[in-house]
């Protein structure tokens, strides 16, 4: 039977990660005792001051709609937090809370992109970009991230893909997959770029608070230079940070016309964030910050851990992370594809990454393994992949 589905729908592919945790989910069921490295998923429990909120706002009868662009506690406590960590305090409308920080990239790129815009996005970089961008009818233009320049964009790349179809440019730093971060004077002057061509700035920040103390650059924000006025738009969420991925909410702060469009799309699709979430959400960011900080420096030993016994693996070459909780190591000397050897790493060992190709063309060689994970499952993953593929 001919199916009679619409052609943007041929171009979804979702995201590969969740289909690989499918897969190991079946093995395990299977009793197969599968070490996730797949999915950037923390494995530590949502703090629990900030469940106690939530579960505080359901026995207060909070169950119903609410504002569709947010609970106003929450919108402004986003502005002074933005005052506090990024030197200015946007004004609440230019805040609107939503569903996750996903959801942000399809509700701007929605109120930009028109059929035929081009997107300039980093490659490899976090697979939702494209996705969405081919979705709605946009025309993905890749810039390569480079390991011999730390995984950096390099303005100069950025610069050569501008044309006159060009409408928006997206930034990741820290970078998922790769844990990069980003300098200064290269996101200055991309958003040079983005405002002598009229180009919009997406800068998706959702590990923003995952930098590591040694890193070998700050924290960096285009939002410092326009205050979300103009070009730049700040993706960002509570899922990473603060261990709340299953409770989908995020705040995006942008130019106030377009977070206005923004509302009446999110309004349309899910008409609003409910509200014990979103007291969840301000319980996070009020509260001392000991614990994520805690999270944050268990990251850097994991890190510190797998990224010193992965090079110690036979034709395995990892950069360490500046920031998120990612490694990306070079696998090309094991004479394998990405897909190859995340294929049989899962079947013949038990550990589920994922391959750098679903990341973009220039992942292929490389695959990624998220240390949100105990370092005793660390340790045994290491361990098992030493065993199969030897030592250098």
């Amino acid at each position: 039977m001919k199916e009679n589905l619409s052609f943007a729908s041929s171009r979804l592919v979702g995201q590969k990660m969740f289909q690989i945790l499918a897969l190991a989910k079946d093995l395990e069921n299977q009793g197969k005792d599968i070490i996730h490295f797949e999915i950037g998923d923390p494995d530590f429990p949502t703090p629990k001051n900030i469940k106690e909120a939530a579960i505080n706002s359901i026995n207060s009868d909070e169950t119903h709609y609410t504002n569709s662009f947010g609970i106003s506690d929450l919108r402004s406590l986003a502005c002074e937090v933005t005052l506090k960590s990024r030197g200015f305090k946007p004004s609440i409308d230019q805040v609107l809370v939503t569903p996750g920080a996903n959801f942000q990239i399809y509700l701007i790129a929605a109120c930009i992109i028109n059929n035929g815009d081009e997107v300039i996005i980093p490659d490899p970089s976090f697979v939702s970009y494209e996705s969405i961008i081919n979705f709605i009818g946009g025309v993905v233009v890749n810039v390569p991230l480079k390991e011999s320049n730390y995984f950096h964009v390099d303005p100069v790349d950025i610069k050569n893909k501008i044309t006159k179809k060009t409408k928006l440019i997206i930034l990741n730093s820290p970078n998922n997959p790769t844990g990069s971060v980003m300098r200064e004077s290269e996101i200055r002057e991309i958003y040079s770029l983005c405002e002598k061509n009229g180009i919009y700035m997406i800068s998706d920040e959702i590990y923003s608070r995952m930098i590591y103390k040694d890193s070998h650059t700050k924290f960096f924000t285009p939002s410092i230079i326009d205050k979300c006025n103009s070009r730049s738009i700040v993706i960002n969420g509570f899922s990473k940070s603060y261990a709340m991925t299953g409770w989908r909410l995020g705040v995006v702060t942008g130019p106030a016309n377009l977070i206005t469009k923004m509302n009446l799309l999110l309004e349309t699709l899910v008409s609003c964030v409910p509200v014990f979430t979103q007291r969840a959400g301000i319980e996070a960011l009020s509260c001392p910050q000991t614990e994520i900080e805690s999270m944050v420096s268990e990251y850097r030993a994991r890190r510190d851990f797998i990224y010193t016994h992965l090079n110690q693996i036979k034709g395995f070459n990892a950069i360490k992370p500046d920031g998120a909780f990612y490694i990306f190591p070079n696998i090309t000397k094991t004479g394998l594809s990405s897909d190859e050897i995340s294929d049989i790493i899962l079947k013949k060992i038990n550990i589920a990454v994922a391959p750098g190709s679903i990341f973009g063309q220039h992942g292929e060689g490389y695959i990624r393994l998220c240390y949100a994970n105990s370092m005793k499952n660390i340790e045994c993953g290491l361990n098992r992949l030493t065993n199969y593929f030897g030592k250098k």
